[in-house]
């Protein structure tokens, strides 16, 4: 069984996110142990104070070391090789989110993920406890809230057991660095609008062909890019790097 840690100073926007859906489903049924905890459980201050103003000044709050390296260590133990699990910082410096990420993830026994707030965290924390900076991508929220969540989900429905069928993971979008193709269900014409003959011939050959043809023609149409990380990358001929940047 997986066991993934939430550090944050709302838990309570965990509990109806943790009871709904796949990922109800495999917190019920024991395919993963989810606990969220509140960083303020680890202040020793009578007022719980989990922020203080930045050196240097500027606007906003900095999330204090205390409270969040002791948090960290508590649930994975001190940063080094018999650290009890990974730990994990949703932060605007973070690498942005792929689909190869959650694979790893996934593989990993136990997770600490941390919800950043504020302005963001003391950088002694990134150094003395995480070990590795996680963004979904090029905006910006108010907490690292909600990115523990996707993050937790995509990790989760790669779990064993978890979806129903096994292969439904295996041809999503980002599996071979393509989008997923069009999908049809029934009735097999809707207001003047048929499902293509080749997904009703029952040649299972020509559907996959067809479905592989539409993945390269979205992916094409839509992002481009993939398809240059995939060939060699930017204008200089190397890879395409592209930071994160959210909360």
């Amino acid at each position: 069984m997986k066991r993934i840690d939430v550090v944050t100073i709302f838990p309570g926007l965990f509990d109806p996110f943790l009871r709904e859906s796949i990922l109800g489903s495999a917190v019920s049924s024991g395919r993963v142990a989810i606990a969220v905890h509140d960083l303020r459980a680890w202040t020793t201050d009578r007022h719980q104070v989990v922020d203080d103003a930045p050196y240097g000044g500027g606007p906003g709050m900095v999330m204090k070391p205390e409270p969040l390296v002791a948090a960290i260590e508590a649930l994975a133990g001190p940063k080094g090789p018999e650290r009890r699990a990974h730990v994990v910082l949703m932060t605007p410096q973070g690498a942005r989110l792929e689909q190869a990420h959650l694979a790893e993830l996934s593989r990993v026994e136990a997770l600490v993920i941390v919800c950043g707030r504020y302005e963001g965290v003391d950088q002694r924390v990134v150094e003395l406890a995480v070990d590795q900076e996680i963004s979904i991508g090029d905006y910006v929220l108010s907490g690292g809230e909600v990115p523990a969540m996707a993050l937790i989900e995509g990790v989760t429905r790669l779990l064993p057991g978890v979806l129903g069928n096994p292969d439904s993971a295996k041809f999503e979008s980002f599996q071979e660095g393509l989008l997923e193709g069009p999908q049809y269900t029934r009735p097999a014409s809707y207001r003047g609008r048929a499902v293509p003959p080749i997904l009703l011939s029952g040649d299972h050959g020509a559907v996959a062909r067809w479905r592989a043809e539409q993945a390269h023609a979205a992916t094409r149409s839509r992002r481009p890019d993939l398809q240059r990380e995939q060939t060699g990358g930017g204008e200089d001929g190397g890879a395409k790097a592209v930071p994160g940047d959210e909360t």
